[in-house]
């Protein structure tokens, strides 16, 4: 796997793991009780995003380890997974 591949990979992780970590902890206008006119009830109040990064770049490092260990010792290739090779070779006993 080159460098590209690898930064590639953990953007990819870090977003999607950032969209998951995201609604967690979020105070809306509505739950305190403190809604601006204009705005929705569940307009966020507080959202923590720099802590919510911090966390998602930890759990980001993690999983891209693992995955790019997987990938790099070919631990699992595509011969592993592929699910069409007993569908080409059918057997009649």
């Amino acid at each position: 796997m080159s460098i590209t591949s690898a930064i590639v990979l953990f953007a990819v992780i870090w977003f999607l793991t950032f969209l998951v970590v995201i609604p967690f902890r979020v105070q809306t206008q509505g739950d305190l009780g403190d809604v601006l006119e204009g705005t929705q009830a569940g307009s966020p109040e507080h959202h923590h995003l720099k802590t919510k990064a911090w966390i998602t770049t930890g759990i980001s490092a993690v999983l891209w380890v693992v995955i790019f260990s997987v990938i790099v010792t070919d631990f699992i290739t595509l011969e592993d997974i592929d699910l069409f090779q007993y569908l080409a070779q059918p057997d009649f006993d």
